[in-house]
């Protein structure tokens, strides 16, 4: 692009910060959070859960691409919240012979489900939890309200 009048944007973002988030098609979080690309990284899964995956992400993010601080944001009327772990296992098991070697991430109660991912990230010893931060998002009236963990 360099020369059609686009400046380069670094790999590192500019504000050192990492969004792990839910893959929710409602949550616009650039917007939402009035940001720019090159601004953030942004890891989305199923829940915004701390997976072995956002985990790695987080690793690379923080130790080659120069992130410190991480928000994690959950939000309002998930999908997560409308099914049972253990019967969609049951049925999984039934359909394919087996149960899924990982947890769906149902909930029921999106403030504790924040808390339990902030408090799974800071006990891991790959991510640097010096400013991990727990959010919801309220996908009707774009509202963010931190959830406090501590």
């Amino acid at each position: 692009m360099a020369g059609h009048g686009h400046r380069e944007l670094s790999t590192t973002p500019r504000l050192h910060l990492a969004v792990l988030t839910c893959m929710d098609s409602r949550l616009d979080l650039f917007g939402a959070l009035g940001l720019d690309l090159g601004e953030v990284h942004l890891i989305r899964n199923a829940g915004g859960i701390a997976t072995d995956d956002a985990v790695r992400s987080l690793l690379l993010s923080q130790r080659l691409l120069g992130t410190r601080s991480i928000m994690v944001i959950h939000h309002s009327r998930c999908g997560l919240e409308t099914f049972d772990e253990e019967q969609l296992q049951g049925q999984l098991e039934v359909e394919f012979g087996a149960r899924a070697p990982f947890r769906l991430g149902a909930y029921r109660d999106v403030d504790a489900d924040v808390r339990a991912t902030v408090a799974a990230l800071r006990a891991s010893p790959f991510v640097d939890t010096t400013e991990v931060r727990g959010f919801v998002f309220d996908v009707d009236d774009g509202d963010l309200r931190e959830v406090l963990v501590d």
